[in-house]
C-alpha cells in the first residue's frame, strides 16, 4: 500500500474539533455539572456501579436531568482510596464513597454548592484536606502518557476519546511515509514495556523490511504477573488509545490486521475493547479505506485462558493460532516469521499506549522524559506492604525511594521496609540499600532485578524472603508449559529444596544446589519463563543470604512465617489464666498448668507444641499480649 494524501483531512479535523468542544462543554459548562465515578475493576468491586445507579436515580427524582450528568470513567489510580467521585467543573474529588454518601453529596454539593468535607482526602503529612486530585501527594510526581485519558473520559464513548486527542496521532502518521513513522518511534527511544525492554522502533523496522503481502500486529494483553494490573487498567480506561497505537504500528509495517490477546479474566477490559472497536468502525476510523487513504486495518480479539507462559510472544502466537501455548525456538523471530508464518510485531498494551503520544507530540518531546537509555514513563502496579496501593505512572529515573515513600506513602503500622520485588516472578528483590536507584531498565538489571511489565510488590519486616522465593517458584512450577526439561524438572527441584529449607530440614549444601540448578535453568531453558525462573532465588540469596543460613543452621524463621520453624509460647508471668486462648484453639492444644503467676488468681496456660498447628488464633485473641511468636 503506497502512502497517499488524505482526501477528507479537513473533514476529520472538524469532526475532532467538534467532539473536543462537546467534551469540553460537558465538563466546563456552568449550567451542566458532571459527576464522574470510577468504573475500574477495583472500584466496581467496591460497589461503584451501585453508586452510579443511585446518583442517576436521585438526579431523576430531583428533576435535575438538564443540569447534572453522571459519567463513568476508568481507573483513578489511587486504588486503596476508592471508589472515587469527581465533580466537574470544580474538580472536587471525593474518596472512599459509598452508596450511603450519595444523598449527602447531592444535598450538600450538587444542590447546596458546598463541599462535603468529610469525604475529602486528608494528606497524612500535613493533615490538610485535598480538594482536587492534583493536591494529593500520590499524584504529584506522576506523569500520565500511557494512562492518558484514564480516569477522565468515558471509555465507552468515542466522542469523549476524540475530544481527548484520540486518532490525532494516526492522522499525523497517515501524512507520513511508513519509514518516517518507524524513524519517529526509533528517535523517541521507546523500549518494550512488556519486560524485555527491546527498542520498539527496531522491532518495527525488522517487520517493515520483510517483503510480504501479509503482516500482523499483535497486542499482548496477557498480563499474568501476581499483583499486576497495569494493562487491564489501560484497556478499561482508554481502549481507543491502544487501538490507535496498534493502527499506527500496522500502518508503519504495512499490516492490515491486528489481534488483541487478552486474558478472559478481564471481562470489563474485553467488553470496553469490543465497544471501542465497534464505535471506531462506525465512525469510519477502523476498517477499509480509513480516512480515504487506502489504508485498511481490522482489529480482532482473542481471549487467553490465563496461562502465564502465553505472555511469552511465541507461545502467545501459538495460542492465537489455536495451538497449545508453548514457546517456539528462535530464530526465526516473529518479525520475520510470526503469526501463521507471516511477519508479525508483538507489543504489549503499555507500549502501544505510548505510540499515539509519540506521533502526536513528536519523538523529541517523549525522548526528553526519562533517562539517557530509558525514555518516557513507566506504569507500575504498586502493592504489598505500602500505604498507597494503586496504579502509578512515573518518569523513568524516578527513584525507588520516591515510589515507595513519596507516592506510596511508606510502610503501614510503623513497620520497617525490607524489600521491593520488581519484575514479578521473573524479577528480583531490591533492599533498603537500593532505594535511591533511579528506575530504568539498565539500573534494575545491574541491581539484580528487572523492570518487567511493571509489578512492584513492597515487603516489610514480617515477610520471610525464603518464603517469598518459594512463592514465586511455586507460581512458576504451576505455569511452566513443560516443553523443555530444564524448566519442567529444574523448577520442581528448586521448589523442593526451598520446601526442605522452610521445613527445617535444610543443609548448607542446599545453597550450592540452588546456585547450580539456577544456572542450569538460565542457560538451558527455551524461553524467558525458564531463563528467569530462578531470579527470585538468586536475588534473595544475594541480598538475604543470612536469612537462608538462619533457616538452615538455627532452624529459625525470624519473620515467623515458616510454620515448621516457629512456635507460639505463652509467657507464664503475663498470663491471667482466662482460658480464651484455649477456647479459640481449634486443635485443643492449650491447657492450664500448675503455675500461678504472682498477683494472678488462676493458673497460667501452656501450649502443647506437639499438637499446635501454628494457626495463630491464640495470639490474635489474647488481650494481654501474653503469647509470643518466635
Amino acid at each position: 500500500m503506497e502512502n497517499t494524501k488524505i482526501k477528507n483531512e479537513k473533514e476529520l479535523d472538524l469532526k475532532i474539533a467538534e467532539c473536543f468542544k462537546k467534551f469540553n462543554d460537558k465538563l466546563t459548562e456552568k449550567s451542566v455539572r458532571t459527576i464522574t465515578i470510577c468504573g475500574g475493576t477495583g472500584c466496581l468491586s467496591s460497589d461503584s456501579k451501585a453508586i452510579l445507579d443511585e446518583f442517576e436515580k436521585q438526579i431523576k427524582e430531583r428533576k435535575l436531568e438538564d443540569k447534572v450528568k453522571v459519567n463513568k470513567v476508568g481507573c483513578f489510580g489511587f486504588c486503596s482510596q476508592g471508589p472515587f467521585v469527581k465533580i466537574y467543573p470544580e474538580d472536587t474529588l471525593y474518596h472512599g464513597v459509598t452508596v450511603k454518601d450519595v444523598t449527602e453529596i447531592m444535598d450538600t454539593d450538587i444542590v447546596g454548592n458546598q463541599i462535603v468535607e468529610r469525604l475529602l482526602y486528608v494528606d497524612p503529612n500535613t493533615n490538610k484536606k485535598c480538594i482536587r486530585q492534583e493536591d494529593i501527594p500520590f499524584y504529584k510526581k506522576q506523569m500520565r502518557i500511557a494512562l492518558h485519558g484514564c480516569g477522565v473520559i468515558n471509555p465507552e464513548d468515542i466522542s469523549e476519546a476524540l475530544g481527548y486527542d484520540a486518532f490525532k496521532g494516526l492522522v499525523k502518521a497517515l501524512k507520513m511515509s511508513r519509514q518516517e513513522v518507524v524513524d519517529e518511534v526509533l528517535a523517541s527511544g521507546l523500549r518494550g514495556r512488556g519486560g524485555g525492554g527491546f527498542p520498539t522502533g527496531r522491532k518495527w523496522q525488522f517487520a517493515l523490511n520483510q517483503n510480504n503481502d501479509e503482516k500482523y500486529v499483535v497486542c499482548n494483553g496477557d498480563e499474568g504477573d501476581p499483583g499486576a494490573f497495569m494493562d487491564r487498567s489501560i484497556l478499561e480506561g482508554n481502549p481507543l488509545n491502544v487501538i490507535e497505537g496498534m493502527m499506527i504500528a500496522g500502518y508503519a509495517i504495512g499490516a492490515s490486521n491486528g489481534y488483541f490477546y487478552v486474558r478472559a479474566e478481564y471481562p470489563v477490559a474485553v467488553s470496553r475493547l469490543r465497544i471501542a472497536i465497534e464505535q471506531a468502525e462506525k465512525y469510519g476510523l477502523l476498517g477499509d479505506n480509513i480516512l480515504g487513504t487506502g489504508f485498511n486495518f481490522h482489529v480482532h480479539i482473542r481471549l487467553g485462558a490465563g496461562a502465564f507462559v502465553c505472555g511469552e510472544e511465541t507461545a502467545l502466537l501459538n495460542s492465537i493460532e489455536g495451538k497449545r501455548g508453548m514457546p517456539r525456538p528462535r530464530p526465526p523471530f516473529p518479525a520475520v516469521k510470526g503469526l501463521w508464518g507471516k511477519p508479525t510485531i508483538i507489543n504489549n498494551v503499555e507500549t502501544l499506549a505510548n505510540v499515539p503520544y509519540i506521533i502526536r507530540e513528536g519523538a523529541q518531546k517523549f525522548a526528553s522524559i526519562g533517562t539517557e537509555k530509558s525514555k518516557g514513563t513507566k506504569v507500575f502496579a504498586l502493592g504489598g506492604k505500602v500505604k498507597n496501593v494503586g496504579l502509578v505512572e512515573v518518569p523513568m529515573g524516578t527513584t525507588l525511594r520516591e515510589l515507595v515513600y513519596e507516592i506510596g506513602g511508606g510502610i503501614p503500622n510503623n513497620k520497617e521496609f525490607q524489600a521491593i520485588q520488581t519484575g514479578g516472578p521473573s524479577g528480583g528483590c531490591l533492599t533498603i540499600h537500593d532505594l535511591d536507584t533511579p528506575i530504568d531498565y539498565d539500573n534494575l538489571i545491574a541491581k539484580g532485578s528487572m523492570m518487567g511489565s511493571g509489578g512492584a510488590i513492597v515487603m516489610d519486616e514480617d515477610n520471610c524472603m525464603v518464603d517469598v522465593a518459594k512463592f514465586y517458584l511455586g507460581f512458576i512450577c504451576d505455569e511452566s508449559c513443560g516443553k523443555c526439561s530444564q524448566c519442567r524438572i529444574g523448577t520442581k527441584r528448586l521448589l523442593e529444596i526451598l520446601d526442605k529449607i522452610t521445613e527445617g530440614k535444610g543443609e548448607m549444601e542446599d545453597i550450592d544446589r540452588l546456585y547450580e540448578l539456577s544456572n542450569s535453568l538460565q542457560v538451558g531453558s527455551l524461553c524467558g519463563l525458564g531463563q528467569t525462573a530462578a531470579n527470585p532465588i538468586l536475588s534473595t540469596l544475594s541480598k538475604f543470604r543470612e536469612v537462608y543460613e538462619r533457616h538452615i543452621k538455627d532452624k529459625k524463621c525470624d519473620a515467623g512465617v515458616c510454620k515448621n520453624l516457629m512456635q507460639y509460647t505463652i509467657k507464664k508471668d503475663s498470663c491471667i489464666g482466662c482460658g480464651l486462648c484455649a477456647r479459640n484453639c481449634p486443635v485443643d492444644a492449650i491447657h492450664p498448668t500448675d503455675y500461678i503467676a504472682p498477683g494472678k488468681k488462676k493458673p497460667a496456660m501452656a501450649i502443647d507444641q506437639t499438637k499446635c498447628i501454628k494457626c495463630g488464633s491464640c495470639m490474635s485473641g489474647c488481650k494481654f499480649q501474653a503469647i509470643i511468636k518466635g
